[in-house]
């Protein structure tokens, strides 16, 4: 995990941590995953797991997604690829593609200050892995994975599951990790998540929850990320959109959740 500190106050910080980009600047969901090597099982299951989410058309169609990880407040506009995040009085607004940005403490403008060009350098890392874990089951298929059926199992809660483990290749900032995901038998979602740091480790990094879905406007999402039931990781805040204020990508002042 890597922090980066804004020296205009200790208490503001982006904890990142580190996962692979697997999804295009359009925001758009792709169904290009590496064929040739995946299981098609597993890609059979991963299909349902979309549709079973809203599917790719419900996905592409969605504009502006917010949610709230980690004390911090995102915006992301998929259409235009702008990413908006706050925490406590920091404000750091960027254009994902050319990343560019303006970022703010208290309402004055800090981007030309050292910190403050820290702040926006840093806005497309905290993108990918925040974005990630969010909408992770939506990227099952995206180019570079490689899907492979495991075979059933149980998950930390004791329900029935099939296992889908994703590889990666030629993608993202950490390509050499591994995860396995259990999709539910009956709701046919994903409900567990392991985390391997290298494609060879035995035993995962950690197994945590992906559960309490709900829908939004046109697609369904998780808010829960718990381990051994400790919620810190859990979201909050996330709505959809398609219309929101100018102003969201322009205030240099935290805002009403959307």
């Amino acid at each position: 995990m890597i922090h980066i500190y804004n020296k205009l106050s200790q208490k503001i910080y982006w904890p990142v941590f580190f996962m692979v980009l697997l999804f295009s600047f359009s925001g758009k969901a792709q169904d290009a995953n590496n064929a040739t090597d995946s299981d098609k099982k597993a890609v059979d299951i991963a299909t349902k797991v979309i549709k079973n989410m809203g599917g790719t058309d419900g996905w592409n169609k969605t504009r502006y997604i917010a949610w709230t990880w980690r004390n911090q407040y995102h915006v992301w506009d998929k259409y235009e690829n702008k990413f908006r995040l706050e925490r406590d009085t920091l404000v750091v607004v960027a254009d994902l593609n050319t990343k560019q940005g303006k970022a703010y403490s208290k309402g004055k403008d800090i981007s030309d200050s050292p910190q403050g060009q820290k702040l926006i350098q840093s806005m497309y890392p905290v993108w990918v892995n925040d974005s990630y874990w969010l909408i992770m089951p939506f990227k099952l298929k995206d180019s570079g994975v490689t899907l492979k059926y495991k075979g059933e199992g149980k998950t930390k809660a004791g329900e029935e599951a099939d296992l889908l483990e994703l590889t990666f290749e030629n993608v993202g900032v950490t390509p050499n990790n591994k995860y396995v995901v259990a999709v539910d038998k009956k709701s046919g979602l994903v409900t567990e998540w392991s985390f391997y740091r290298s494609a060879t480790d035995e035993k995962p990094g950690f197994t945590r929850a992906w559960n309490n879905y709900k829908t939004y406007g046109k697609i369904k999402m998780a808010s829960g990320r718990a381990m051994d039931g400790d919620p810190k990781m859990d979201m909050s805040n996330i709505a959809v959109s398609q219309n929101i204020p100018a102003a969201v990508f322009n205030s240099p002042l935290p805002m009403k959740r959307l």
